[in-house]
């Protein structure tokens, strides 16, 4: 019939196009044999970070997902590949501390899109990635991070900076993940205090683990408003849970609330 000719037609339509579309999906990968992906990568909705010298694998698996929309660049820090904690970065701008070298800052100027601002920043607390988490509009903070540092954060990447704890642990951007659809954060973060950052943020938060059980949210995760990558342990419930919150698959609230009593179950 007609109809059923259409709906081939769309069909055919998606499946040769799909490749114009970001596919909403998490997926497992491993940086040689360390599960810690947020240790060296780094994600924005505008460009993606990948630190030197790891398989070819964990390369394929960010260009494969990335490469038709945002850059995705090999780097390092301050010679070293543990990038993801080292700097933090939107869609906006990037910030790395004052011990990247010359050649490295540059490298990335010649490799971000224009619009991104590359700043580095004279902080006591260097491994920026550890201290602050953000999205495209808010940055969480370091209680001990410099003012100075914290109006660089607020002008370079465009973001309100709030300063606070993640289940009584300074290291923000350790223990949680940040996208502008949700959050994930440390599973043993109180209610009341997952109610209040989900309020200051703006954003829908859930607790949960990766690689698992693994409470460094930011260690094993990486995440923008259409991907994520998280490390190969991760288990099908903590990829639920991601996928979830993040809006990486049409999921409700009752499957977050479900998989969460799962995943709290299991480490009690």
């Amino acid at each position: 019939s007609e109809v059923d000719c259409a709906h081939q037609q769309r069909f055919t339509f998606l499946r040769l196009n799909s490749n114009w579309l970001p596919r909403d999906m998490a997926t497992r990968v491993a940086y040689e044999n360390s599960n810690e992906v947020g240790v060296f990568s780094r994600l924005t909705n505008s460009y993606c970070l990948v630190g030197l010298g790891g398989s070819a694998n964990f390369y394929s698996a960010f260009e494969t997902e990335l490469a038709d929309h945002i850059p995705v660049v090999h780097a390092s820090i301050a010679n070293t590949r543990i990038i993801g904690r080292l700097c933090v970065g939107n869609k906006n701008g990037l910030l790395v501390p004052s011990n990247t070298t010359d050649q490295e800052l540059q490298h990335l100027r010649n490799s971000l899109p224009d619009s991104v601002v590359i700043q580095r920043v004279e902080e006591r607390l260097s491994a920026l990635g550890n201290c602050i988490a953000c999205n495209d509009y808010v940055a969480l903070a370091h209680t001990d991070l410099d003012r100075e540092t914290e109006e660089i954060v607020s002008d370079v990447l465009g973001v309100e900076v709030f300063r606070g704890t993640i289940a009584g642990n300074l290291l923000v951007g350790s223990y949680c993940a940040l996208s502008n659809q949700g959050g994930l954060v440390h599973p043993r973060t109180p209610m009341n205090e997952m109610e209040e950052l989900s309020s200051l943020l703006q954003i829908p938060l859930v607790a949960g683990t990766v690689n698992r059980g693994s409470d460094v949210i930011g260690g094993g995760l990486v995440v923008n408003d259409w991907c994520a990558f998280a490390g190969l342990d991760t288990t099908s419930t903590e990829l639920s849970v991601i996928e979830s919150i993040f809006k990486l698959r049409d999921s409700g609230p009752t499957d977050i609330s479900q998989f969460r009593d799962t995943l709290l179950e299991s480490i009690a």
